[in-house]
């Protein structure tokens, strides 16, 4: 998996690079990162971050994000640690695209 560059928000203005998506990806968490899905397919496509938090050992429930078709755009996060960092590095969540085709990704962190 490889891991989006996290790219900052500024008040003089960010203009975000895009990357192709890819079937699984990387993000840094924090509780101001998030991910910006463009989806210009022609169909919707949903995208999950694991979540990796337990509740009284019970594991808690991934966040899944449907994309609309051709004009899809969705701003999704914050991306916690508390909820979705892997226990592998404690910093970065892992995310899965049901479709890569025509989507475009972007880690952003304000």
């Amino acid at each position: 998996m490889a891991l989006l560059a996290q790219q900052v928000i500024s008040r003089a203005g960010t203009t975000p690079t895009y990357s192709a998506a890819a079937a699984s990806t990387t993000v840094t968490c924090g509780d101001r990162s998030f991910l910006h899905v463009k989806n210009t397919n022609g169909s919707s496509m949903t995208v999950t971050v694991t979540c990796t938090a337990t509740v009284d050992g019970q594991a808690a429930a991934d966040l899944v994000v449907t994309v609309p078709a051709t004009t899809g755009d969705k701003m999704i996060g914050p991306i916690t640690n508390k909820l979705f960092a892997s226990a592998a590095d404690g910093v970065s969540a892992s995310i899965t695209y049901s479709s890569t085709t025509s989507v475009a990704v972007a880690s952003l962190v304000i």
